[in-house]
């Protein structure tokens, strides 16, 4: 017999603003207990260092984080001219210094370089795994780290600040981007093309595809709701009680096509049964579907499953269990 799960099973999104000083799991951690919320987990690690939107996903929602974590990002960071760290953040051990400090013109000249599909090498100091183990680790024991060239996605890179200012040490930027773009190496590339090093002293995330600033709560601020989910109110008293911060499962699904299904259609994606596209898709054109996408499926508004379009028939591939418990 499965061991039941302590927590209430509250479903959603949590967005909070993620202090600093905290990793990601520890964040996830705090906002676990202070919901007393069953399960929990993060669309997209945030550094320690770094601050700003981290998507916490509760419950149901857990099993939707990929499409967190494969959105578009958008950072806003500072880089420091003149002095190059091994981390190529603000917590590593100087490794290398430059009298060199970039004009306004100069940085803006160079930024092209850096938008649209570009290639870099993320730092050594990350969480890519290598023979099984984490660069980081490795770096940290001392370990010689050579991470290889990987092609990454640039929306947009733009100056944020005035820096005309003769031998100004910091500039500010703002870079929307895809997944796996490491700001750390676009601050060490850009200052390398400006002859000069430098490394991010300051990193805030203020989006995570459909999340952004206007969405977030911070640490301090749930806190004093925590008196909202002792373990005799239900899971319902809970969701009432946190209200707009508490987002729906389907939030971060708003870019995938949905379809409707019948009541029967329902009861035979649940448990795991495929079903005939033909009934779905001659009630409703299936526009712009293609074969093997996975799209939402929705029973009377309510998220019943994300399924791939594949042969004639529709497979679930995530089944949600949304329905609401009286615990």
């Amino acid at each position: 017999m499965a061991r039941k799960r302590k927590g209430k099973l509250i479903n959603g999104w949590v967005i909070l603003d993620k202090p600093l000083g905290i990793s990601s799991s520890q964040a996830v951690g705090k906002v676990k207990w202070l919901l007393n919320a069953a399960k929990a987990g993060h669309g997209g690690t945030l550094d320690p260092l770094a601050t700003g939107i981290l998507p916490i996903a509760l419950g149901e929602a857990t099993k939707t984080v990929t499409y967190a974590m494969d959105g578009i990002k958008t950072y806003q960071f500072t880089v420091r001219w003149g002095e190059a760290r091994a981390t190529d953040d603000a917590e590593g051990e100087v490794i290398e210094t430059s009298d060199v400090r970039p004009s306004k013109d100069q940085i803006l000249a160079a930024l092209s370089q850096f938008t649209g599909d570009i290639e870099q090498i993320p730092p050594a100091y990350s969480a890519i795994k290598v023979d099984g183990k984490r660069a980081y680790a490795l770096a940290r024991d001392g370990q010689t780290v050579e991470l290889k060239m990987r092609e990454v996605s640039v929306h947009k890179l733009e100056l944020l600040d005035d820096c005309d200012a003769a031998g100004a040490n910091h500039a500010s930027f703002e870079v929307t981007c895809g997944k796996g773009t490491y700001v750390r190496s676009i601050a060490r590339d850009l200052a390398k093309a400006l002859g000069t090093v430098g490394y991010v002293s300051q990193l805030r995330r203020t989006a995570v595809g459909p999340f952004n600033e206007k969405h977030a709560i911070s640490l301090d601020s749930l806190d004093k709701l925590s008196h909202i989910a002792p373990p005799a109110e239900s899971v319902s008293e809970i969701t009432e009680k946190l209200g707009d911060i508490l987002l729906g499962v389907e939030t971060v699904l708003d870019d995938i096509p949905a379809l409707a299904l019948t009541e029967q259609e329902s009861r035979s994606l649940r448990p795991g049964q495929a079903i005939s596209v033909l009934p779905v898709a001659t009630r409703e054109p299936l526009k712009g579907v293609k074969q093997g996408d996975v799209v939402c499926a929705f029973l009377e508004g309510q998220l019943v499953a994300l399924v791939k379009v594949q042969g004639g028939m529709i497979h679930p591939v995530r089944v949600l269990n949304l329905v609401e418990t009286k615990e």
